[in-house]
């Protein structure tokens, strides 16, 4: 993957998009799709989405947050149970609760992979498409989990969203890689569990090789414009 870095200032219109950072994928041992044991990759994605949300917030751009939330009465195939209402593992992780007291987040609960479909409401409107106009975002960063799935999902989505003028302020997806993971389920558990093996390094990369086939931007770095605070220091 070429190297690409994309720098955000304060005066542009860029959102931030969060795909299913809860504990039913990212904490260890919060059920069938989380890590079994610390994972270095789910990590990563955390830190990096906490670093860039708080940057985001601090800069007043906004920010959109999906939590996957599943009722225990609708399976979604081919997956097994995770995220069920009630069960503790649809809501975010602990780093990222506070988006739930930010006036400027937008939260969307989702029971289905694609995060744009889990956005429409009962009169056809779209959560996604009125944030965006609203907001008049020109380019979203994604980020969060799974590469291979929701955020894969989203993100072609999205490219038809931008390519047929649904949300016409919208010109760019871009998807940072450092800040998306996916799980890691491996034979002899997926057979115990009923489930598909899932190899967690090949399917992110084929995320994200899907989503730049797809139309979007994968940079592996995000930056911040420098800032001149009042007391003179330097923020970058």
């Amino acid at each position: 993957m070429e190297h690409l870095c994309i720098r955000i200032g304060d005066d542009e219109r860029t959102g931030l998009v969060v795909l299913d950072e809860v504990n039913g994928f990212c904490t260890v041992g919060h059920g069938n799709l989380a890590p079994r044991a610390p994972d270095a990759q789910v990590e990563r994605m955390v830190d990096e989405t906490v670093r860039i949300a708080r940057e985001f917030r601090s800069r007043h751009l906004p920010v959109l947050a999906f939590m996957d939330c599943h009722d225990p009465n609708k399976p979604e195939n081919p997956y097994p149970p995770h995220c069920l209402v009630g069960s503790g593992e649809e809501e975010l992780v602990p780093d990222l609760k506070w988006l739930e007291d930010d006036d400027g987040v937008v939260l969307v609960r989702k029971d289905c992979i694609n995060g744009f479909v889990g956005a429409m409401r009962p009169d056809g409107s779209n959560t996604v498409v009125d944030w965006i106009n609203a907001n008049k975002i020109k380019r979203i960063l994604v980020v969060g989990v799974c590469t291979d799935i929701c955020v894969l999902d989203f993100v072609a989505t999205m490219t038809s969203v931008r390519n047929h003028g649904i949300s016409p302020p919208l010109e760019e997806i871009v998807v940072y890689a450092q800040g998306c993971s996916t799980y890691d389920l491996p034979l002899a558990v997926a057979k115990e569990i009923g489930a598909v093996a899932h190899p967690q390094d090949l399917a992110h990369h084929m995320g994200l090789y899907l989503t730049a086939a797809r139309g979007a931007k994968i940079v592996d770095s995000v930056q911040f414009a420098a800032e001149i605070h009042p007391n003179g220091v330097k923020k970058v």
